[in-house]
């Protein structure tokens, strides 16, 4: 039976899940683990604070002291995880080298739609500067060019012109095509 991809709670220093985030995707480069450790994330939700009339979004960490690691479960992945510098362990691990659980994909649907990530890896041939046309939504039938792609939320900054006037708007990559 071939092992499956799946996502795993990482307990780490408060405060250090952005460092850990970034020493692990260097040593999955340098151990060459692309194959069994896929993505890791600090899951952040948006908030918008309002101090002295003035309105601020800051990123807020949903879980200080937890990263999420999507991950095939082997000793070599699970070592390097464990082994990272700022990790103090996996989450529903008994210790003593047991491999931890992984999150239910239920757990793992509801956290993303909460932090607003497309679980999906999207492939895509859009790039800035393509001329598109949108198909959906209130700009349907406007013609535009990309300014900016984001694969993880699946969407794509779009320059169309409203009214004479150059606008920027913000587009499911599901709803334009390529000119």
């Amino acid at each position: 039976m071939e092992e499956q991809k799946q996502w795993y709670v990482v307990n780490t220093y408060s405060g250090h899940e952005d460092k850990v985030k970034e020493k692990l995707d260097m040593r999955i480069n340098s151990m060459d683990m692309q194959e069994n450790i896929f993505r890791v994330i600090v899951p952040v939700r948006k908030e918008v604070e309002i101090k002295d009339g003035k309105k601020k979004e800051k990123l807020k960490k949903l879980f200080p002291g937890y990263v999420l690691v999507e991950m095939i479960m082997s000793d070599e992945s699970w070592y390097i995880v464990r082994n990272t510098p700022g990790v103090t362990g996996f989450l529903g691990s008994s210790g003593k080298g047991a491999k931890p659980v992984p999150l239910f994909p239920d757990e793992v649907d509801r956290l993303f739609k909460e932090i607003g990530y497309n679980k999906e890896t999207v492939v895509t041939n859009y790039e800035v500067g393509d001329s598109v046309k949108i198909t959906d939504g209130p700009f349907k039938m406007l013609a535009g060019k990309i300014i900016s792609v984001d694969l993880d939320a699946g969407k794509a900054n779009v320059s169309i012109d409203l009214f004479g006037q150059e606008t920027t708007v913000e587009l499911e990559l599901t709803q334009f095509t390529k000119e």
